[in-house]
């Protein structure tokens, strides 16, 4: 398979026409991956432009690619946000990561009351751009023509306002109802994840007394780091997308 690279300003290239990778991309791609003249590759813009092209000149510095084919990629229908709760390590970007490969649309870092990790201030500033960068690199090492967006972190209060139009399924191992069970309607989906000591009962009603829906993923209790991921696959195959 081609190997795939973003370009934000590439939106607007045809068939014909040269796009450049530059800086740590073309680094990434001459020096890393090692690309030579007359490989094909994919480019990107994140927002649905998918370019097929032939690489036509390589440096350090710069890779040149002649444009084949365009095609613009449609948004899905029915989007699926992860709310992830900050977590200890790298539990939370492990998690961002492998949901990012799996088809999610949006993330969405939530300040639970027990999480661990605080993103306050600059720290707040670095988490999001952090959570950025790995969701950029996932989405190129899994040829998405979408790149999900990753929102300022959230408290539970503004995560509820935030939900407002969205249908709320909260992660619950003590829940009955199970997420293979969920029948989707016309609302996107967005699933809540809590930290390594699970979502606070004060915060579970807040969620239900805003219409979430409590749901569990099987009879075992996931880690924070592979919940999202898992209930992530679950929608994909209810949705139709796999």
């Amino acid at each position: 398979m081609a190997l795939h690279f973003l370009v934000e300003d590439s939106g607007s290239a045809s068939t014909g026409d040269i796009v450049s990778l530059t800086g740590a991309e073309a680094k990434h791609a001459a020096v890393v991956r090692r690309l030579r003249v007359g490989e094909s590759v994919t480019i990107g813009d994140g927002t649905g432009i998918w370019l097929d092209g032939e690489v036509t000149d390589v440096s350090a510095s710069r890779v040149d690619v002649r444009i084949a084919g365009r095609a613009a990629i449609e948004a899905p229908e029915k989007r699926l946000i992860l709310v992830q709760a900050l977590a200890k390590g790298d539990r939370d970007e492990l998690a961002v990561q492998a949901a990012c490969e799996l088809g999610v649309d949006e993330v969405v870092p939530w300040q639970a009351s027990r999480s661990i990790s605080r993103w306050e201030g600059a720290k707040a500033v670095k988490g999001r751009e952090r959570w950025t960068a790995i969701v950029r690199e996932a989405s190129k090492q899994a040829h998405r023509a979408w790149v999900p967006e990753v929102s300022a972190p959230l408290s539970t209060g503004q995560l509820i306002a935030h939900a407002d139009g969205q249908r709320m399924l909260v992660l619950d191992p003590t829940a009955t109802l199970r997420l293979s069970a969920v029948e989707p309607d016309d609302r996107d989906l967005m699933l809540i994840v809590g930290p390594e000591g699970g979502i606070a009962p004060d915060e579970l009603e807040k969620f239900e007394a805003a219409g979430a829906e409590r749901v569990r993923l099987g009879d075992t209790v996931l880690r924070t780091s592979t919940a999202g991921p898992a209930a992530i696959a679950v929608l994909s195959a209810t949705l139709g997308r796999w």
